[in-house]
């Protein structure tokens, strides 16, 4: 039994006659005892909570930053009408501080032996699982004095996708990709390594693309037309270990990592190229292989989704291993990792010649632009010693790329926002260049 604030006050302005007119049992007595039974009238017309049946229905998946709508059918089975507060819980990070209070409660009305459906919208802050937690739910009397209250579990899960906010830069990598392939009327036709078509001649064309053998059958000269390689096989490796937790700006590198995961597989399927996936630290956190171009990026926005830094360092053997046995055959291994000296030439190094012996290798990594901006800052000392520490840092961070680069490994080190669509030019360079 849960009473309420009305029963509290009706208990105050009943104690009011009884101090001044009779300040005894007997008055006490003649005040209490008619509450008393109005609250054991109110508590017993109050409808049962243990009977009431819940369903849930609505949205199981959605993008962060997007408002999620989850409907909670209440069925009251008894004879009485329900009159109740309700609160749907769930875990803390399903709503925007400060706005839980209002999106998780409830007042519900149903007459007896009829359902009604309510709405939670949730907005969450972080990707991964929501899962549902209790139900709660106070049923009040016809008087408002007292209240039934139980507590009821109703599974469901909501899945918070990554935002894809890169996907703004996939129109104009795409255009980019048709000139490449020659779909588009350009002033250079596009260039690349596998062979098209034959055309006629025309003037300005390079005259090394003359196919002098078809020349000679059909008596005019002919040229050899190219289009981009074709069904290509890249592998997109996360390091989900201890450097991707850390945060640059409001989001782990690990998110921006992913942004950019996402706009290379969008891209890379839409020209033709098989992509797979893996998520590595000292064992494979996420896997997606062997996907049509039509289930390819939903299957890896939901693998993505659960998947978080691990605080502990990753095995770059391991994630060599792991890499090799998932491109057997030559493939683009694009790595997402950190650019910090220490595991690139304690970990990386060393194992790096069995990744470019037969391979092409892309490493990304996410800059902190927070670094830039203190390499400008000249206001006092302090500012001055964190200056001359992020020049430091640019410096050992460029030492550590050039000494990628004399390995063969491209490198892409950008910050948050300039990384997805770096690496897509990265990708769309190799391409033309034919070192896929």
């Amino acid at each position: 039994m849960a009473l309420t604030g009305r029963t509290a006050l009706l208990a105050a302005l009943g104690a009011l006659p009884v101090g001044i007119l009779a300040p005894n049992w007997a008055g006490i007595l003649a005040v209490n005892a008619p509450i008393s039974l109005a609250i054991l009238c109110d508590y017993a017309l109050a409808a049962p909570v243990r009977t009431l049946r819940f369903t849930r229905s609505g949205d199981t998946s959605v993008r962060l930053g997007k408002p999620a709508a989850v409907g909670l059918t209440i069925t009251n089975p008894s004879g009485r009408p329900l009159r109740a507060d309700l609160r749907d819980a769930w875990p803390p990070s399903s709503w925007i501080a400060g706005t839980e209070q209002r999106d998780a409660r409830h007042t519900v009305r149903v007459p007896a032996g009829e359902r009604r459906r309510i709405t939670t919208v949730l907005r969450p802050t972080r990707r991964g699982d929501r899962q549902a937690d209790r139900i709660t739910i106070r049923s009040y009397g016809p008087l408002g004095l007292a209240a039934r209250q139980g507590s009821h579990q109703v599974p469901w899960t909501v899945r918070v996708l990554p935002p894809f906010t890169s996907r703004k830069h996939l129109p104009s990598r795409l255009a980019r990709l048709r000139e490449l392939d020659g779909r588009t009327s350009t002033l250079v036709r596009g260039q690349g390594t596998e062979f098209d078509s034959l055309r006629e001649y025309v003037p300005g064309d390079d005259t090394r693309s003359i196919d002098w053998r078809a020349t000679a059958r059909q008596q005019s000269l002919a040229v050899r037309t190219w289009r981009p390689e074709r069904d290509r096989h890249i592998l997109v490796v996360l390091d989900t270990g201890r450097t991707s937790a850390g945060r640059v700006g409001d989001v782990p590198r690990l998110d921006a990592a992913m942004d950019a995961a996402l706009l290379l597989t969008a891209l890379a399927s839409r020209a033709g190229d098989r992509v797979d996936l893996l998520a590595y630290d000292r064992r494979v956190r996420a896997q997606v292989r062997g996907r049509s171009t039509s289930e390819l990026l939903p299957a890896t926005v939901n693998a993505l989704a659960a998947l978080e830094p691990e605080l502990i360092e990753t095995d770059a053997r391991g994630l060599c291993a792991a890499a090799l046995r998932n491109a057997p055959s030559r493939s683009l291994i694009v790595l997402l990792t950190s650019l910090d000296a220490a595991p690139i030439e304690e970990g990386l190094l060393p194992v790096l010649p069995r990744l470019t012996r037969k391979h092409t290798l892309l490493l990304a990594s996410v800059s902190d632009p927070r670094i830039t901006d203190m390499t400008t800052a000249r206001d006092n000392a302090e500012s001055v010693y964190g200056a001359a520490a992020a020049l430091q840092s640019q410096a050992q961070r460029q030492r550590t790329a050039e000494q990628l680069r004399r390995q063969g490994v491209t490198v892409v080190d950008a910050t948050p926002d300039a990384l997805p669509p770096a690496l897509a030019d990265a990708y769309l360079a190799l391409k033309a260049a034919g070192r896929l």
